[in-house]
């Protein structure tokens, strides 16, 4: 790898942390010593990358810099392309239309003309017969996981019995038939999983979540991975 590549590399890895992270990870990262990986830095600050450091913490890029051209190697392109065309089948227009926009901006973002590309990688996302009757309700899950907001719903048992309640939703799974919310709900104080197709409604509503959402994603996350390895599971449903 020449050092012009290498610094590519450099940022790209800077990019991936939202955290600091030391010059040593960063060096083991890119397969240089540390005193290479010190002059890279010096070298990207000296282009003018917004780069922050401080002994003993690490380094960070500071966010809203964004360094043209964009360039991609084959198989980072195809696994943008792979992912953009599962998205694209998924019964949600608002992230399908997404993913067709963005693939069309990361190709006239490149030096090169990636359209070509990008419509000859080979790969083909197989799509679900999904039911497209959880557009809207999909679009409301995350605006309310967005916003941090409430969410009202009418919630139906595996009987048809149904409840309301108001939910903290905090991750949206897409299955391949289907899609789950995890949330606190806050009529059982507890984190549960609820299954789209048996959501009868759902409005979003204005009382903010009790914490934030990145707090409550990593309580669920603890929760559901210790009960889906004991039970050699998928996420449980309730």
């Amino acid at each position: 790898m020449d050092k012009t590549e290498r610094l590519f590399a450099v940022m790209d890895a800077l990019r991936r942390h939202r955290r600091p992270v030391t010059a040593q990870q960063l060096a083991d990262e890119q397969a240089v010593s540390v005193r290479t990986l010190y002059r890279d830095i010096q070298t990207l600050i000296g282009l003018g990358a917004p780069i922050d450091g401080e002994a003993g913490i690490g380094y960070m890029l500071r966010p809203g810099f964004f360094l043209p051209p964009l360039m991609f190697t084959p198989e980072e392109l195809e696994a943008l392309v792979l992912g953009a065309q599962w998205v694209q089948g998924q019964p949600d227009d608002g992230l399908s239309a997404a993913a067709r926009n963005a693939l069309g901006k990361i190709a006239t973002a490149s030096p090169d003309d990636l359209r070509d590309r990008i419509s000859n990688t080979g790969l083909w996302a197989a799509q679900t017969s999904w039911t497209r009757e959880s557009e809207p309700l999909l679009g409301t899950v995350r605006e309310a996981m967005r916003a941090e907001k409430a969410l009202h719903l009418r919630y139906a048992d595996e009987a048809g019995n149904e409840t309301r309640r108001p939910v903290w939703p905090v991750t949206l799974a897409y299955y391949e038939d289907k899609q789950i919310v995890g949330a606190w709900c806050t009529l059982r104080q507890d984190f549960r999983n609820f299954r789209i197709d048996r959501i009868r409604g759902a409005e979003l509503g204005t009382e903010p979540f009790g914490k934030r959402r990145v707090i409550l994603l990593k309580e669920w996350e603890a929760i559901w991975s210790a009960a889906t390895t004991a039970a050699g599971t998928t996420l449980p449903e309730r």
